[in-house]
């Protein structure tokens, strides 16, 4: 039934779109009469592509976008024929200018609404189009032929949008009395290096969010972007007791991502921290440090190191770090430095340490600057996710590899919804969820 609708629609548009030509000859008052009809429906579709319910307004106006942008294709497909006619009518010698002319203005106009009127609304509520796809369909909305393949690709990519988040939102719905992520204690998410939580760029992305639809009580480490791990525990711990003297909650549950989760263990292993945490789940951790960190600490002339070093913490001092450490956070990312930060630093009794890993399989899979990581980390510590090798995730009592069928693979960033994209064969969100629920099932 819907097919059929939809169909119906591209036949009315198509022959309103295209009524001047195909109703060459007939009485004029059959033109206007039927002419007026038409182009109140046309008002009407362009106004309400779709009578669909949607669950939200955003994925209402994606969705409504999206269908616009099929209309558009399917119409200027379907409308060759007749420019075509028109065309060859023109080389046989017709004198009929005035159609002609009545024809390309009513074609150019029509196609344009429904173009800008679809273009408009998916480019305002996509998250899925990024940066990169909206400049694509800029670039190639230039190029004839190449405009209508690549208004294509977008409308296959929002239209999967569509339908992934309108699935999730209804997932959330029917789970959403059992409140899956409402455990004993809060969550405590811990960002890792060179990155500080911030509401305008969470961190996170959309996990946080998430969690909280699922009952989750969510809180944030906030510590400085680039600081030695005692400086950064320092600070963790700081807060980490602030949540806890402050709600009553007696202890957190960490969730720890890169650097954060040496952070974590410092905190909980040497400042005390060990009777506020219940768990410590760390993502992507190099526990045992990144050789090529190493490496290039020695390769790099020390004018280069100076500079970056003075570059970074000049700019992120300026985005609110108090004293923001470039190479203090590095040094702490060696393979030497890691191995004897794990003979000093040992795991409490008291706490629940497990390990997430993930890699990427091909370079087109990573994005920048990870693309440019990502050869050099596998030349010197193996498989990796773009920053970490796979094998120095491990820690704890139980560690989980993630393989997810795309080909792609799983990247650091991609670990932490860093992108907000929607990745085939792994919901990041979903896994938050899963981890989440699997702590509360287990009493923590």
């Amino acid at each position: 039934m819907k097919v059929f609708i939809r169909i119906l629609h591209w036949i009315l548009l198509v022959f309103g779109i295209n009524l001047p030509i195909i109703l060459t000859g007939a009485p004029l008052a059959l033109q206007i009469s039927l002419g007026a009809v038409l182009l109140i429906y046309f008002i009407f579709f362009n106004v309400f592509p779709t009578l669909r319910k949607y669950p939200t307004l955003r994925l209402k106006v994606l969705g409504d976008g999206a269908e616009l942008i099929l209309a558009f294709w399917v119409t200027c497909a379907a409308s060759v024929p007749f420019i075509g006619l028109c065309i060859y009518e023109l080389i046989d010698g017709s004198t009929d200018y005035l159609r002609y002319i009545i024809y390309a203005a009513v074609l150019i106009l029509c196609e344009a609404a429904i173009f800008w009127n679809g273009i408009i609304r998916v480019y305002v509520t996509s998250v899925q189009l990024g940066i990169r796809y909206r400049v694509l369909g800029i670039v190639f909305g230039l190029i004839p032929i190449a405009n209508l393949v690549m208004l294509m690709i977008i409308y296959v990519r929002v239209k999967s949008e569509t339908i992934f988040e309108t699935e999730k939102y209804k997932l959330n719905e029917s789970r959403k009395n059992d409140r899956i992520c409402a455990t004993k204690y809060p969550v405590l998410l811990v960002h890792g290096v060179f990155f500080r939580d911030s509401r305008l760029l969470n961190y996170w992305g959309r996990i946080p969010a998430e969690l909280e639809k699922n009952g989750a009580e969510v809180y944030y480490g906030e510590q400085q972007s680039a600081l030695s791990i005692e400086q950064s525990s320092e600070e963790l711990a700081n807060k980490i007791e602030e949540i806890v003297m402050r709600t009553g909650c007696g202890k957190v549950n960490i969730i720890a991502h890169s650097k954060g989760g040496l952070d974590s263990r410092y905190a909980i292993s040497k400042l005390g921290c060990d009777k506020y945490v219940a768990t410590l789940t760390t993502i992507n951790t190099p526990h045992r440090g990144c050789i090529f960190a190493e490496y290039l600490l020695g390769a790099a002339p020390e004018r280069i190191k100076n500079f970056v070093e003075k570059t970074y913490n000049k700019m992120f001092y300026a985005l609110g770090d108090n004293s923001p450490d470039f190479m203090s956070a590095v040094k702490c990312l060696t393979n030497s430095y890691c191995e004897q930060f794990n003979k000093d630093v040992l795991d409490s009794p008291d706490v629940m340490y497990q390990s997430y890993g993930s890699k990427a399989v091909k370079l087109r899979g990573t994005r920048f600057p990870l693309n440019l990581s990502y050869p050099v980390v596998k030349k010197f510590d193996g498989d990796n996710d773009g920053l970490v090798a796979l094998t120095s995730a491990p820690w704890g009592k139980k560690f989980t590899p993630i393989y997810p069928p795309a080909k792609r693979g799983i990247t650091h960033a991609d670990m932490i919804d860093l992108n907000r994209e929607n990745i085939r064969g792994f919901d990041v969100r979903e896994f938050y969820v899963q981890m989440v629920s699997d702590l509360r099932e287990r009493g923590f």
